[in-house]
């Protein structure tokens, strides 16, 4: 029995493009798609970037400084844990900050760890009140849900958006 090479070799490559083809099709279908039309969207995000890999989704944003990246993380979590499954959302939020903003920021950061230390979470909107008292030009926003707490800092010309864990020790990283 003669094996004939030409056929075989398309046999495999038209194999192996209808089973790649279709499982990215279907990724694309069923999971980059959905989470991109969540994200874009939402008010105030000016671009994303979406890797999924088995583990986790990494959202990488870029967001407007009039942005409310607690809402959005509440959408996100809302409308897309049935498109992620059980994989975890991980975030990243290009920091656009500048000098006034990082200063502020500096002057707040051991209140707002102290509460997050002892668990005193209602003592950072006491925080944030002080700040844009002292002030005027910067809006401050801070909002909680059950694994981060997130607030935002903007004067107009910037913007810092800060993602902190609940249930770690370190604060004060930039997201």
């Amino acid at each position: 029995m003669k094996l004939r090479i030409m056929p075989i070799f398309i046999t495999v490559i038209v194999s192996a493009t209808v089973l790649f083809g279709g499982w990215f099709t279907y990724r694309q279908l069923t999971l980059y798609s959905p989470l991109t039309k969540i994200v874009q969207n939402y008010p105030g995000v000016n671009a994303s970037h979406i890797s999924i890999n088995p583990k986790e989704v990494m959202l990488k944003l870029d967001l407007a400084p009039s942005a409310d990246l607690g809402g959005l993380v509440q959408t996100l979590n809302k409308q897309g844990t049935d498109i992620w499954g059980t994989r975890t959302l991980k975030l990243e939020v290009t920091d656009h900050s500048n000098t006034e903003l990082d200063k502020v920021w500096e002057n707040a950061m051991f209140s707002v760890s102290q509460a997050m230390a002892t668990q005193k979470y209602t003592e950072i909107p006491e925080t944030v009140e002080s700040i844009m008292q002292q002030n005027k030009n910067i809006q401050v926003k801070a909002e909680m849900d059950e694994r981060n707490v997130y607030v935002s800092l903007s004067n107009g010309k910037g913007s810092k958006f800060l993602i902190l864990p609940r249930n770690s020790q370190v604060t004060g990283g930039s997201a």
